[in-house]
């Protein structure tokens, strides 16, 4: 079995930057930001072909947080890979900053697409994909989906346009910690069986532990040799995760820790303010 030692220490380093930021700004979305980090990790700093010396470089592998308000965890991903000074993660939803509390990517160096109208980001992954396969690029679209954000029809049309135009080139993930900002998905508005509905729209799905490199990296070669689809990874992953009173509650949504939450959340992760 592959070490992924290093990256599992990158992974928890996001985690206390994404605990400081928020705490500093004193508003954004712990939970989201949380659950995504080892997929953050995975694609940042194994995977995508990026350049932070170059953001715009045609070549690039292209990501799109369709899942906007999980900005912290970009934001953290693009500091640690150099794209821009570590201390203006700090700076997150003040005004002038840089580091909005959704992406914009006519601010912020590394941002592909501005998101935050949730369901938009699949799309506009697709015309990426598209533009590439038009361009005869070799370079590859990568998107991060909200589990609530699936309730959204323009997924599903996105989903049909990204099956009939076969864009293998595009590689989804589902960040399935299964809340959302009302409660469970299963009773807010119950996607299940999501594979079962990819599937039926003309994808390759794959299910994965969200958490496991192991898991993510053997998931992602696999979309890499599946020609003729586009292919969906189904991370199933838990909210919160890493801080123990934020993992599975919905109250973490949307909330950012007090003086006090973040002083034990950085504890039990080992960093410090």
């Amino acid at each position: 079995m592959a070490s992924y030692e290093n990256l599992e220490k990158i992974a928890n380093n996001l985690r206390v930057e994404v605990i400081k930021m928020l705490k500093e700004a004193k508003s954004g979305h712990p939970g989201g930001s949380l659950s995504a980090c080892e997929i953050l990790t995975a694609l940042y700093f194994k995977e995508m072909n990026v350049d932070s010396n170059n953001p715009n470089w045609p070549e690039r592998d292209r990501f799109v947080l369709s899942k906007g308000h999980a900005a912290p965890i970009l934001y953290a991903a693009l500091a640690e890979k150099g794209f821009f000074p570590k201390e203006e993660l700090m700076t997150l939803r003040k005004i002038d900053s840089m580091l909005q509390g959704h992406p914009d990517m006519k601010g912020t160096p590394g941002v592909d697409m501005t998101t935050g109208s949730l369901g938009q980001g699949l799309a506009a992954a697709n015309g990426m994909a598209i533009a590439g396969k038009l361009d005869s690029k070799e370079y590859r679209v990568y998107a991060l989906l909200g589990d609530g954000e699936v309730q959204e029809g323009i997924i599903w049309e996105a989903a049909m346009l990204a099956a009939h135009y076969q864009l293998d080139n595009l590689t989804v993930f589902l960040d399935h910690n299964g809340l959302q900002i009302d409660g469970w998905n299963r009773d807010v508005m119950n996607i299940e069986p999501i594979d079962e509905k990819f599937k039926a729209f003309g994808w390759y799905v794959i299910n994965i532990d969200g958490h496991s490199f192991e898991e993510i990296f053997m998931a992602l070669e696999e979309a890499k040799n599946t020609k003729g689809k586009p292919t969906i990874i189904i991370a199933k992953t838990v909210k919160g995760k890493g801080v123990s009173f934020m993992e599975d509650q919905v109250d973490w949504h949307g909330k950012a820790p007090s003086e006090e939450e973040a002083a034990k959340a950085l504890e039990e992760l080992g960093g410090v303010f």
